[in-house]
């Protein structure tokens, strides 16, 4: 299965994917270059009120089998102007702030417009502040230092700049000898990996053994991407980053099988299906338990979907930090999505 993935496209439009700006509630743009790639791949694209977007691949049966990956990413937004003209950000989504500190960004007017910055603590400088290393990072000490010439409030408002305007960090897009690194690859290289399953679909002409749809939700990293779905999804696999540190079996060159995470443990029978699938295929792969760590399946099953659900993705390492995977990950990812959605709903 891993010898069919188209492994230029699936790179090129993850790279695309990453460098495309979407803090959670600012997905507009990455969303109509969803649309419009799913429309080149002749599959059904809609979107929800919510903006979430739905891709409608047939099946060998009207039974629904559901899949799931986010493109919003952390972020900020603009909480303050400073009266020297800095701004004071809060954040978007989940992560540490020494994680962003001394990163470039870009704040994204209302009116359309970027303006660069670097996000900094506010004492960041050692040739001034004796408690430079001691300051913690915290939302209070942290502010951004904006490219023009405003050195007053006045001055950045009159440049268009509005509490409320969302940030976006620079996610530093590199591939080097098979590793991928980047911000965002949670959860962009997922959806990445949908699209190389979408793409082998149809270039093969395979169908599903189930209609699927595709839900690719943009509020995810704040809880709720998932919430809704239609009634008519009795089964969820959620695609996301495999976690990897303490305690923890998975790589940056496997695919994750998640067993529980923070909402409870993962539907049996799904769980047990994907490991056999992944023995059977000779895949590379971890069951793990993450009890920091939530998916849109347990959006779904928290909102009320009486479904059942599951969680795989690649091993992503220092995740909400300067993440980095493997390209094998990814192979590993969409060889097993293949094997699930082309399977019979009963086989196993």
């Amino acid at each position: 299965m891993k010898q069919a993935i188209n492994r230029d496209y699936v790179l090129a439009f993850a790279e695309e994917l990453l460098r495309t700006p979407s803090p959670t509630g600012f997905t507009q743009q990455v969303m109509k270059r969803i649309g419009k790639e799913v429309e080149s791949l002749g599959y059904s694209f809609t979107q929800t009120p919510k903006g979430m977007g739905i891709i409608t691949v047939p099946g060998e049966s009207d039974e629904v089998l559901g899949l799931t990956a986010h493109v919003d990413t952390l972020g900020g937004m603009v909480r303050s102007i400073k009266e020297n003209g800095y701004i004071r950000f809060t954040p978007v989504g989940g992560y540490a702030m020494s994680s962003v500190e001394n990163e470039y960004c870009l704040i994204h007017t209302r009116d359309g417009g970027t303006i660069s910055g670097t996000i900094l603590s506010t004492h960041p400088s050692v040739h001034v502040y004796p408690d430079v290393r001691e300051q913690k990072r915290e939302e209070a000490n942290m502010e951004i230092r904006l490219d023009i010439d405003a050195d007053s409030k006045k001055a950045v408002l009159e440049r268009g700049v509005r509490v409320g305007d969302f940030v976006s960090f620079d996610p530093r897009v590199q591939r080097v000898e098979g590793w991928l690194k980047s911000r965002h690859l949670d959860d962009k290289a997922s959806v990445a990996c949908l699209f190389g399953l979408l793409e082998m679909l149809q270039r093969e002409g395979r169908k599903p053994a189930r209609t699927l749809k595709l839900f690719i939700t943009n509020y995810e990293e704040v809880g709720h991407g998932a919430s809704y779905l239609p009634a008519d999804v009795a089964e969820l696999l959620a695609v996301d980053m495999g976690a990897i540190g303490d305690d923890l079996s998975c790589t940056e060159k496997d695919v994750s099988i998640c067993a529980k995470d923070s909402s409870g443990p993962y539907d049996y029978e799904m769980v047990s299906k994907l490991i056999r699938l992944a023995e059977r295929e000779g895949l590379s792969f971890a069951v793990d338990i993450y009890p920091q760590y939530g998916s849109d399946a347990s959006a779904a099953l928290r909102g009320g979907a009486n479904l059942k659900g599951a969680l795989i993705g690649p091993g992503v390492h220092a995740s909400h930090g300067m993440e980095r995977t493997h390209e094998e990950a990814l192979w590993n990812t969409i060889a097993l999505l293949a094997a699930y959605v082309l399977e019979d709903a009963q086989a196993l």
